[in-house]
């Protein structure tokens, strides 16, 4: 199909429909060979080892999911301590809902209506905040230490426009740019140069159980990104950076962007160049997290992919809302499926960062 396309960009026959070809064409292949989805996806993949992955739920909205103040559009928490997938849904469902009634005590009932990703939007008016509520649900639901935390930054959303002519250009970020209309912004917040922000990024991680950080800048903005990643604070994911892209993804991997690819099939338009995306990360020694989107159905094809190709993390929601809980309700089927071969990905997925246990001044060690 991308040969009979003939265009860099899918332009001819359309990215959308040779994707839905290509997954049709890749379940009819499964259901041809009289095998699970999944295991047909890591034969076209040459894979032959699999795992179940960790499953990052999105429980607190900010940036463009949220109407509140928060500049970062994604905190997630991943139950990396537990022994199974069915273990981590319990944990991460535990959470979510002594998350929910710690944010209706503290904000009200509003607060815990949830957005299109099935995550809380509670009235916070700092990032940080948004970290000690979840710490908070962690503790009280007895899972410390077990269960960490992700964030999706989302940067490109908040960058500050550059200055006419200015080249190369100068990366600010505007984390108070929510601010509600004619309300005077934070100084300090408003055009924030990047390694103001990467030292925030080093302390959450530093204060917080915090081990995954995606697209913490610009999409454009690989000095920044390459330098966050260096630190070896924790994993370094990429979406908008490389949005899933081969040609872009070697661009990060010979530029030291970033240790971790965000897997959307629906970036790149086809199985075939996701799959290709996926081996290059893995060669480079890059985690990789399968992911779906703002906007879904209640297909659970990702689920099969991440466990097909071994991604080892999932990200796809709150444990709510049935176009969420259709992928993760597939992954326990999968695992039952398995029966004693059923791995959990668990700690092991993150042994390609480095980083500092949070609340201490240890060495960085390897997780």
């Amino acid at each position: 199909m991308i040969a009979l396309d003939g265009t860099e960009n899918k332009g001819r026959l359309g990215a959308n429909a040779i994707l839905a070809a290509s997954i049709a064409v890749c379940k009819a292949g499964a259901a041809e060979s009289g095998v699970p989805l999944w295991r047909h996806i890591g034969k076209l993949a040459n894979n032959d080892t699999f795992v179940l992955p960790v499953p990052a739920f999105n429980i607190i909205n900010g940036g463009s999911h949220a109407g509140n103040r928060l500049a970062f559009q994604e905190y997630m928490i991943l139950p990396t301590g537990a022994s199974s997938f069915t273990e981590a849904m319990k944990m991460g469902s535990e959470v979510y809902h002594k998350l929910k009634g710690i944010i209706k005590a503290k904000y009200g009932q509003d607060s815990v209506n949830v957005g299109d990703e099935g995550g809380f939007a509670p009235s916070l008016e700092n990032n940080e905040e948004g970290l000690k509520l979840i710490v908070e649900a962690i503790e009280v639901a007895g899972y410390t230490g077990k269960v960490k935390i992700g964030m999706d930054v989302a940067a490109s959303e908040f960058l500050v426009p550059a200055a006419e002519g200015e080249d190369p250009p100068t990366y600010k970020y505007d984390l108070d740019f929510k601010a509600p209309e004619g309300a005077a912004k934070d100084e300090k917040l408003a055009a924030m140069p990047g390694d103001e922000l990467r030292a925030l990024y080093a302390s959450f991680v530093q204060n917080y159980p915090v081990i995954s950080i995606e697209d913490p800048f610009d999409q454009d903005d690989s000095e920044n990104t390459t330098a966050l990643t260096a630190d070896g604070l924790c994993q370094i994911v990429g979406d908008d950076l490389l949005v899933t892209n081969p040609k872009r993804v070697q661009r990060a991997i010979d530029g030291k962007w970033c240790n971790a690819l965000l897997l959307k099939v629906n970036q790149i338009g086809s199985v075939s160049e996701a799959i290709e995306a996926v081996g290059m990360s893995k060669n480079a020694g890059w985690g990789v997290m399968t992911s779906h989107r703002s906007g879904e159905t209640e297909d659970s094809f990702i689920a099969d992919l991440a466990v097909g190709l071994a991604t080892g993390q999932i990200k796809t929601g709150a444990p709510c809302r049935s176009e969420r809980l259709s992928k993760y309700n597939q992954l326990l089927r999968i695992e039952e499926e398995m029966g004693k071969e059923a791995v959990y990905a668990g700690e092991s997925q993150y042994r390609h960062i480095s980083w500092t246990p949070y609340g201490t001044n240890a060495t960085k060690k390897t997780l």
